[in-house]
């Protein structure tokens, strides 16, 4: 890739005679007609394996889908045969319905020799060297001195920047430097001015460049704390920047996903804020056009580096997670932040290009692209502006594009590679990005390289292509259906802010008497139980009224009296009431939140989450209500009407756990209520006050008197009582799989007077397992143990507690898995960032240490995390015992709480096995880039909810109806659409409509 010379750079008449449109016309002409003169070959004709490959998977969507999960799972591959299966597994034909030419094509390729001596690993090894530089240090060096020697600058970035502990972080903030030190010796003996690039010398574009992804210098990056996250981050920075500033180097912040932008930008504008930096070393880093806030946050940036006087590069690019980014948005209920339609982005590009040559003064403008119209319209900008083609330079990847690079130099202008570094074979995940990049439907060099498009079309304005877009976005809910509400964004300061004001204002009221509420009266008791906070055993949440047998019956009568009226209501009206619950709910969602931290242990998102699935409980049981409201036909036949409908079974108890206070205590309770029943609430002793709260907002909702009652106190005596009351007609109990059979067994047993059969819907525990299968992402498989095991410190029914780890990956794994626990940060919940928190209270705290103490003869233990040694606090540390056996008590027996048994699995076949053997079937998963292995487990795998490469915690209402069989419960499943008939009774209804004959239509 050399300088040709000569070719003169194409400017604007100064006059401005010739538009900005024929400008950039005639500049994007003229480098298109150079890429084509190069002669030089394109990424997409490469030899070997790359060229069809690419060919294959812009004909057919579903090869590319299969191609790049194979690519992706390849590095996880340890022997020729491994290879073989997977390729068999990804490309099988019955399973993959590829088009008839590329199976012909596939079938004459050789490519199943080549599995089998082992060849498309060093053909995907070749793939990789394309867009990366290995981790050979000379190799490295030979790379870049020969882009020097052709005119290119460069930067680097490390590659593989997933950290899940402390120490994987130490490591790269060490090869940050490493690299940065081995760069600075070579680089010192290269020719003074980038060999052939006269422009290259300007003190703007120091030679030494280094990219750094924040994520890798922090393994516990957390949204609601980015004060910690810029505190250690700086920290490992510092020795970076302070060697940076010795060597003359830029140091660059690289931009990740949306959810670590504003994280990004706070640090940048923190630490080069400090005195020691405040002049050098020279900084930069990278902005995301395709952000609809890219613009607002380039203005911000500009404003900052005036005021601190601090000059500073910004790469523009496009933006690399779109897929990503729109999924999880959509997921979340959140807006969508990227643009929907690609030209949009373009048009944002052209935008903030502009931005930056009129800000030139403050900021160094690197543009980021391979798209020949962005480039050409930066230039045209330029040259109208009167900017010097030397004050700017264009950034591309490495690997792509050479004779766009080649034609850019042959201008005369600056060109910097973007070049990662580090292992190939785990770098496939850049290489994925690559590929898709280079095969996406709307890439520029796939529209000029493998598609052919003529010049008009490349060269098009993005806002002419946006005349002729719809902008319509698939995967939105229909107007007036459910959607699920979503959690709050944690990254926004204004959020973070109503969290802190709410426990401030909370804590002002606690201590407070609560009293029972029947009939919507208060009803006080002579004795009192206070709730503890239990990551501060001193602070009293409130007093919970202790009610007797004689309130739990004065309560019955009064919901028995309510029921008939509340029945004859409509559904409409029903769920009406239910949704003006939701709205409450959702108009104090930050108090609630802050008083499940203080009560309930929980840390913010958890708190968050419970909060929003009570919401969500509240509006899809009103949704379904509607949708079962009316009479239905059965079926419709001549003469005839069949319908059913469904009637209120009656009066019942409400049992609920302490774990998720407000949402399975408003779920079971929203489902009874908005079918035309009345209960009595009965909820957990060490969270009455959330209870009171929620008992608060259904009076306020209009609720009428009686149909919902409140009866705290001792669940052996009250609930006890309620159960096996002859005048109650069900029972709605999560709880312990001890107190959910005693349940069962009771309302077996009919009593005299009972004008039904009791009806029990019962949810109890689990003993729930993962299977980390041999091919399993180890990054991804890391971070879902943890947030399975040690979510809320492991007191979900539905948390990991029996690990399954294949033998091929036990000890690598293991290894990655002790250190991220260590990580963990442990402490009271309304502290940001805390993930473990305290056990619900001093009994729990001293059932759970028991069970350790058991696993300690039981297993190895392999790692016992630091208590806080707090004794105000009822804090278990986080323990993983390896080695662990089917007849262990850890691993039969339900702990509730943070510990993890580990178990070997020499196959597959003793993996899923051991994951069977349980009294339970609540949850459990999978990580696996196995097809076979995945459908397997889905057919094999003995649990409620099955969850496959991601958390086993945290089902959506609507999306995951969740409950268990087994000694999990009897198979209801909460926020799905049948749980609402267990609280009915359906009534058909069957009417002969002929009449002497005659019958009237329909």
């Amino acid at each position: 890739m050399g300088v040709s010379g000569g070719e003169p750079a194409l400017r604007t008449a100064p006059d401005g005679s010739a538009s900005l449109d024929e400008a950039i016309f005639k500049i994007g002409t003229q480098i298109l007609g150079m890429v084509d003169e190069a002669g030089m070959p394109s990424i997409f004709s490469r030899k070997g394996l790359y060229g069809p490959l690419m060919e294959w998977s812009m004909m057919d969507e579903q090869f590319k889908t299969q191609l790049f999960r194979f690519v992706d799972v390849l590095p996880a591959l340890n022997s020729s045969g491994e290879v073989t299966q997977h390729l068999k597994e990804y490309f099988d034909e019955e399973r993959v319905k590829l088009s008839a030419p590329l199976q012909v094509a596939l079938k004459m390729s050789g490519l199943g020799g080549m599995l089998v001596s082992g060849g498309v690993r060093s053909q995907v090894a070749g793939m990789a060297r394309m867009f990366m530089l290995g981790d050979d240090e000379k190799e490295i060096a030979a790379t870049l001195r020969k882009l020097n020697d052709q005119g290119v600058a460069f930067t680097v970035d490390v590659l593989g920047e997933a950290v899940v502990s402390e120490a994987e972080a130490d490591l790269y903030a060490r090869r940050y430097l490493d690299l940065m030190n081995m760069l600075a010796g070579e680089t010192a003996v290269w020719p003074g001015a980038l060999g052939k690039n006269p422009t290259a010398a300007s003190a703007v574009f120091p030679r030494l460049n280094l990219s750094i992804k924040i994520s890798a210098l922090y393994s516990q990056i957390h949204p609601t704390d980015p004060e910690t996250a810029v505190e250690k981050i700086s920290g490992r920075l510092r020795p970076i920047l302070r060697r940076a500033k010795d060597l003359g180097a830029l140091i660059n912040f690289d931009m990740e996903s949306h959810a670590l932008k504003a994280l990004t930008l706070r640090l940048f504008k923190t630490i080069f804020a400090e005195a020691e930096f405040a002049q050098g070393p020279a900084c930069g880093l990278a902005l995301q056009a395709y952000l609809r806030d890219a613009e607002a946050d380039l203005q911000a940036l500009i404003a900052w580096g005036r005021g601190q006087g601090r000059r500073f590069t910004v790469r523009l690019v496009k933006g690399a997670y779109w897929d990503y980014e729109t999924i999880i948005a959509r997921q979340r209920e959140w807006p969508v932040p990227v643009f929907t339609r690609k030209a949009e982005s373009d048009a944002n590009f052209e935008k903030l290009s502009l931005t930056l040559l009129e800000n030139g003064d403050a900021v160094t403008a690197a543009f980021g692209t391979h798209n020949i119209r962005s480039i050409a319209h930066a230039l045209a900008q330029a040259d109208r502006l009167g900017i010097p083609r030397g004050t700017f330079e264009f950034q591309m990847l490495h690997g792509m594009a050479d004779s766009l690079k080649e034609a850019l130099l042959r201008l005369g202008l600056r060109v910097r590679e973007y070049c990662p570094v580090g292992e190939l074979l785990p770098g496939m995940a850049y290489l994925v990005r690559r590929l898709l990049e280079n095969t996406s439907n709307e890439s520029f060099l796939a529209n000029k390289f493998a598609r052919g498009a003529d010049r008009a079309a490349l060269l098009k304005a993005p806002e002419k292509a946006l005349l002729f877009s719809t902008g319509t976005e698939d995967g939105k809910p229909e107007p007036g259906a459910f959607r699920n509400e979503p959690p709050v964004d944690f990254t926004i300061d204004a959020e973070r802010e109503k969290i802190r004001a709410a426990i401030i204002a909370v804590r002002k009221g606690l201590g407070q008497r609560h009293p029972l509420i029947i009939n919507h009266k208060a009803v006080k008791t002579k004795e009192w139980d206070a709730s503890l906070n239990p990551a501060a055993q001193g602070e009293i949440i409130g007093y919970a009224a202790r009610g007797t047998v004689a309130d739990a019956e004065t309560a019955l009568q009064a919901a028995r009296a309510a029921q008939p009226g509340w029945a004859r209501r409509t559904a409409e009206e029903r769920a009406d009431c239910m949704e003006r619950v939701a709205g409450l709910m959702r108009r104090d969602k930050a108090a609630l939140t802050a008083l499940e931290i203080l009560e309930a242990g929980k840390n913010w998102t958890e708190a968050d989450a419970d909060v929003a699935e009570a919401i969500d409980f509240c509006n899809f049981y009103a949704a379904e209500m509607r949708a079962m409201g009316g009479m239905q036909h059965t079926q419709r036949i001549a003469g005839e009407t069949n319908v059913q409908h469904w009637l209120a079974r009656g009066t019942g108890v409400i049992i609920a756990p302490w774990n998720f206070p407000l949402a399975i205590l408003t779920g079971m309770t929203t489902a009874a209520v908005v079918g035309g029943n009345a209960v009595i609430m009965k909820p957990s002793d060490q969270t009455p006050v959330i209870a009171a709260r929620l008992m608060e907002l259904f009076i306020e909702a209009g609720l009428p008197a009686g149909v919902v009652n409140l009866v705290s106190g001792p669940g052996k005596e009250i609930g006890a009582h309620l159960v096996a009351h002859p005048r109650v007609d069900f029972i709605a109990f999560t709880g312990s799989m001890e107190v959910g059979l005693g349940i069962w067994e009771t309302a077996g047993r009919t009593a005299k007077g009972q004008a039904n059969l009791k009806h029990v819907v019962c949810e109890m525990g689990g003993k729930n397992a993962l299977i980390v299968d041999a091919d399993a992402d180890l990054d991804e498989a890391v971070a879902i143990t943890l947030a399975s095991a040690f979510g809320y410190q492991g007191q979900k029914c539905s948390a990991l507690s029996r690990l399954i780890v294949h033998a091929e990956n036990y000890d690598r794994f293991l290894e990655r898995l002790i250190a991220a626990t260590a990580s963990l940060r442990m402490g009271p919940g309304e502290q940001p960032g805390n993930i473990l928190g305290p056990v619900i209270d001093r009994e729990a705290q001293k059932r759970v240490l028991a069970m350790i103490e058991t696993g300690r003869k039981e297993a190895t233990l392999a790692w016992l995390g630091e208590n806080a040694d707090d004794p105000d606090a009822c804090l278990v540390p986080p323990v993983i015992f390896t080695d662990v056996k089917p007849e262990c008590r850890i691993f039969r027996e339900e702990i509730f709480g943070p510990v993890l048994a580990v178990s070997r699995a020499k196959n597959f076949d003793e993996a899923l096995a051991l994951a069977n053997d349980c009294a339970f079937a609540l949850t459990g998963g999978i990580c696996s880039r196995s097809p076979v292995n995945i459908e397997r487990t889905k057919a094999e795998m003995v649990c409620g909810n099955l969850y496959i490469n991601r958390a086993i915690t945290g089902a959506i209402v609507g999306r995951q109806p969740f409950g268990g069989f087994k000694m999990s419960g009897g198979g209801t499943k909460a926020g799905g659409r049948e749980y609402l008939q267990q609280f009915m009774v359906a009534r058909v209804v069957t009417e002969n409509c002929l009449r002497n004959g005659f019958a009237p239509e329909g």
